[in-house]
């Protein structure tokens, strides 16, 4: 007969109700502790920068270094770079994850050394990637300083996340979807691209958004191959500033340039806030549109 008091059930029970505590108390504090850092982060940029933020300083040209003017060309050099850095890396990166998981075995010697490297390039520093493409880019292809080698060296970078990221968002698509659909005499193309990509869309979405976030915080890549010049870029192949790079600039280069640095990072949370939004809502406007479309076929 056991008489120690702390095995029986009730003591046992006592301890893991304790444990249970501690551990949610726990990630309590670890959840409010990142969620007031955040803020903390937030309100600090807006009380320092939004005072300085008006039309005029959203499309006037870049003044005395930038201590004076507004930020016009700087918001259209990194659109571009932006859009350059979309349009190459969408295509390649939808494409290699479609090959990989729809054409491609997923534990064949191909695959599984394509995944290890693209997590290999995943975490080489963003400065490795500026000096490649001021290397090929910019020198050997002579787009020297630009907005296209900017654009392309954000493109490298961007594509391991992209290509990872929607590889799972497809792979996380239930199979009895795929069986479904070919049961109905669907070709694979058409369960692609009509069942297991709009299905994927969320994961797709927020793929798509966490590489623009990493492209719009970008400087050490965009100083070796966009340049500094801060003046409205006449074609992709003049040099162009970006948000990041004008905000370091002003930060480190420029005395008296702090307050006009936070309104710069200010204007680029907003516009990062801004694209999670706008994602947002077209993710819930084609949910519902798929939802009127499957109610409409029965």
């Amino acid at each position: 007969m056991n008489d120690n008091p702390a095995a029986s059930p009730r003591s046992f029970g006592r301890q893991h109700v304790k444990r249970e505590v501690c551990v949610t108390v726990a990630v309590w504090i670890a959840a409010a502790s990142v969620i007031g850092v955040l803020i903390w982060i937030l309100v600090d940029i807006a009380v320092r920068g939004f005072a300085e933020i008006n039309l005029e300083f959203l499309t006037n040209d870049v003044q005395n270094a930038g201590r004076a003017g507004g930020i016009g060309p700087i918001i259209v050099s990194t659109g571009l770079i932006l859009l350059v850095c979309l349009v190459v890396s969408l295509p390649l990166s939808f494409g290699t994850a479609i090959a990989l998981t729809e054409r491609v075995g997923q534990e064949t010697w191909f695959a599984r050394n394509v995944r290890r490297s693209l997590d290999v390039l995943a975490g080489v520093p963003s400065i490795v990637f500026g000096l490649f493409g001021n290397a090929f880019f910019a020198i050997t292809l002579g787009m020297g300083y630009s907005i296209l080698s900017g654009g392309l060296t954000l493109a490298c970078m961007v594509l391991p996340i992209l290509i990872r990221t929607t590889e799972q968002a497809i792979r996380a698509v239930p199979a009895e979807y795929r069986y479904a659909a070919a049961a109905l005499g669907m070709k694979r193309t058409s369960i692609l691209f009509r069942v297991v990509l709009p299905v994927a869309m969320p994961a797709l979405a927020a793929g798509v958004v966490l590489s623009i976030g990493r492209a719009l915080a970008e400087t050490a890549a965009l100083i070796f191959t966009s340049g500094y010049v801060a003046r409205t870029p006449g074609s992709l192949f003049d040099s162009g500033r970006s948000l990041s790079v004008h905000i370091y600039d002003l930060a480190m280069n420029v005395p008296g340039g702090g307050s006009r640095a936070y309104a710069t990072a200010c204007v680029l949370v907003v516009m990062l806030l801004l694209i999670n939004a706008v994602t947002a809502l077209l993710l819930r406007f084609a949910g519902l549109q798929n939802r009127g479309v499957a109610g409409g076929s029965l």
